[in-house]
């Protein structure tokens, strides 16, 4: 097997910033067939209802059932799965569970409200939402991982009811994901998968619940179906490809960050890994262990040309340009492998999760450190944040005036509301004027 070379990059270099910018482009439009696809599936399910999933489910998993009511896994079907898997899975995703739902206790937003001087409140309501979606792939990608983190929080939130989704093509089962299932608390399993399951949860059917927000990755068409529901639900995300970047001082060990790197170009070609270091004889001793290990790998060929296509080993003059060039790319995953690495976070502005010190591989975040794994990519991270409890609660604004508040605002509201030209405005805030009529 041949040496891969990795993009060399140099923050010194005059086209730095243009070199850069034309790696990181990532092509997010959809297909016209896939929309055309997606937008039909879509309205046969919202105007057909059951007998449209029937018909998809048999055409695109090849399984052929009688109602959509055979496609729904009871709690006894989760709690049998939970009992089929190994021992030592079974408990890894216990551990993992309690840890995810520790950390997700920790966001809860509470109601909260306050009195000012006349007596009038203001405050915020809390509410969780009353049902929410979650995808799950299934087949090859199946992930019981992504079942805890998308359905943890939405537990702790408090939502009423989780509802889930997951394909299963030819009527194969995974028992790990039903096993999550069953430890995170979802409500109700449909074994549905693709954009017909995206219509389903978003408009429902005469089985399957509409609910209020969809969450959980999928493929193409499961995307493009849910970036189509969004406004009808609430989405989490459009995720694109897994990234990560380490910033290192070339300290560590050299095999460590190589397969760091590898743990997200594993996910699929397009994944993009990239290692920051002013340490130049670091950044070969990096390339040498890439090729040293890469032919170790099970998924050697996806790894190959995600790293010779999207890949980057890239040199600055310090730890501090580091974190600008990092702030500028805003990744998924950020692992700062250095000395101190307290010191340098607080140079890092935009970055889905942050992972400190050199013990603290990525992969830990994946499964079981406890913040969840479901993050912002494609630069998204300078404006949104990982998954949380926070995303399956709403705020509602509390406003209580008494009669003294009434008098001293209602003149406010007045002179603003005639202001533009809205009069009923003025006269219903004017009623409550002392002395007015």
């Amino acid at each position: 097997m041949t040496d891969i070379t990795i993009k060399r990059l140099n923050a010194s270099q005059s086209d730095f910033d243009s070199v850069l910018a034309k790696l990181l482009a990532w092509d997010d439009s959809v297909d016209h067939q896939v929309n055309e696809s997606v937008r039909h599936i879509l309205h046969e399910v919202k105007t057909r209802g059951d007998q449209a999933v029937l018909e998809f489910t048999e055409k695109f998993d090849r399984l052929k059932v009688g109602s959509v009511a055979e496609l729904e896994m009871d709690q006894s079907r989760l709690q049998k799965a939970l009992v089929a898997i190994p021992e030592d899975q079974r408990v890894a995703l216990e551990k993992a569970a309690e840890r995810v739902r520790s950390y997700h206790e920790h966001q809860n937003q509470k109601s909260w409200q306050y009195e000012d001087e006349d007596g009038t409140v203001l405050g915020q309501k809390v509410t969780p939402l009353d049902r929410a979606g979650l995808y799950v792939p299934g087949g090859k990608a199946a992930y019981p991982s992504s079942v805890l983190m998308n359905a943890i929080p939405a537990k702790v939130a408090g939502v009423g009811e989780v509802v889930m989704v997951v394909p299963t093509p030819d009527g194969v089962v995974n028992d790990m994901v039903l096993a999550s299932a069953a430890i995170a608390g979802v409500d109700r399993v449909f074994t549905v998968g693709g954009a017909q399951a995206v219509a389903a949860l978003a408009y429902g059917t005469e089985t399957i619940p509409a609910v209020d927000k969809i969450v959980g990755p999928g493929n193409i068409f499961v995307a493009t179906a849910k970036r189509e529901v969004f406004g009808t639900v609430g989405i989490d995300m459009i995720a694109g490809p897994s990234e990560i970047l380490v910033i290192c001082d070339g300290k560590t060990d050299p095999d460590w960050i190589a397969m760091d790197l590898f743990s997200q170009a594993e996910h699929d070609e397009q994944a993009q890994s990239i290692l920051i270091s002013p340490d130049a004889a670091f950044l070969d001793a990096v390339e040498a262990s890439i090729n040293k290990l890469l032919p170790t790998m099970e998924r050697a060929d996806i790894i190959r040309t995600s790293m010779t296509d999207r890949a980057a080993l890239i040199q600055v003059a310090d730890l501090s340009e580091a974190a600008k060039v990092s702030n500028w790319i805003a990744p998924e995953h950020l692992e700062l492998s250095v000395e101190d690495p307290e010191a340098l976070v607080e140079e890092i502005r935009h970055a889905g999760a942050i992972f400190m010190g050199r013990y603290t591989a990525e992969a830990l975040g994946d499964y079981c450190a406890g913040p969840n794994h479901v993050l912002p990519t494609s630069a998204t991270a300078r404006f949104s944040s990982p998954l949380g409890v926070y995303d399956f609660q709403k705020r509602s604004s509390i406003i209580g005036f008494s009669a003294e508040g009434a008098d001293r605002m209602g003149r406010v509201a007045s002179v603003l509301a005639r202001g533009e030209g809205l009069t009923a405005h003025a006269r219903s805030a004017e009623y409550r004027i002392k002395g007015e009529k």
